[in-house]
């Protein structure tokens, strides 16, 4: 399985490690250490010497709560360290879900866009004069690049404040598969499709196990999946971690995803990650009793 992008058809035979680079001054996860373009240029470096297989650039907190910010100040954080990105020979990923900035960073060069609202984000008049193409608009247009598709229940200021009810699994599946074939009536080829499940996108801890427990069912519809479990607050739930790292158990999370069957994993963690990988897959390459 390939997944098709702008400049590289990704080899999806074993699981790829996305490299996560926040350029905002208020992730959950790294307090906006690399906020400044000067900290996330070097920030790239850094996880690909760690042994990422790809980078995935994000200039707005999708946090619980997180306040959203206008096209133009997102781009302005992102675009210096997109175009250095692109000079480092790895798939760049742009973690947008706005039309304007999806488009200025495949003008750019940009390989991915890693959409968490799934191309339904529309805006305000405000939000998109005088840019009007939705989403999808802008991804067919372009003929190349590759998407990510995520399962968000409502939105980052209300999504824990009332989560999804009842069993997540065929929900996510039913919405992530309408989203992808709705993609593809618009003119984008299946293979540039990479679905993502969601984790704390207003949903219970229970129900963010349950879609790991049963990640399979999700891989039925023939797309590729991201899991993207880093750091995330129920990791910290089920271990009883309070305020202490959650590297151990993100690691932990994303072996079980790849065993599970998704081939790109979205982490902080990249060398932690990549070593745990490398012992999963000596045991697999001894286990005949797997599939390959």
């Amino acid at each position: 399985m390939y997944w098709q992008t702008t400049r590289f058809a990704i080899d999806l035979t074993q699981p790829r490690v996305m490299g996560i680079v926040n350029v905002t001054p208020d992730s959950f996860s790294d307090g906006g250490q690399h906020f400044s373009a000067h900290a996330a240029r070097a920030h790239c470096d850094s996880l690909l010497q760690e042994g990422a297989h790809m980078l995935d650039i994000g200039g707005e907190s999708t946090r619980p709560g997180a306040q959203p910010v206008s096209a133009a100040d997102e781009w302005a954080r992102v675009q210096p360290v997109l175009q250095h990105a692109l000079t480092l020979g790895v798939p760049v990923s742009i973690d947008t879900y706005k039309p304007q900035v999806m488009q200025w960073a495949l003008d750019a060069g940009a390989d991915i866009i890693n959409d968490v609202w799934a191309m339904r984000w529309r805006g305000t008049a405000a939000d998109t004069a005088p840019f009007h193409p939705s989403g999808s608009d802008v991804i067919a247009r372009h003929g190349a690049c590759g998407v990510c598709l995520m399962h968000m229940h409502r939105e980052p200021q209300t999504m824990q404040t009332a989560p999804m009810e009842g069993d997540a699994v065929p929900q996510v599946a039913q919405f992530l598969v309408k989203a992808a074939q709705d993609l593809e009536a618009a003119g984008v080829d299946g293979a540039r499709i990479c679905l993502d499940y969601g984790i704390g996108f207003g949903k219970t801890v229970a129900q963010n196990f349950a879609l790991l427990a049963r990640q399979r069912e999700l891989l039925d519809h023939g797309y590729p999946l991201l899991a993207g479990w880093s750091r995330k607050s129920s990791l910290a739930a089920a271990a009883a971690l309070g305020d202490a790292s959650r590297v151990t158990v993100s690691v932990a999370a994303a072996v079980l995803a790849a065993d599970r069957g998704a081939r790109v994993l979205r982490v902080h963690d990249v060398k932690d990650t990549v070593q745990a990988l490398a012992v999963w897959a000596a045991m697999r390459a001894q286990d005949h009793t797997t599939d390959t």
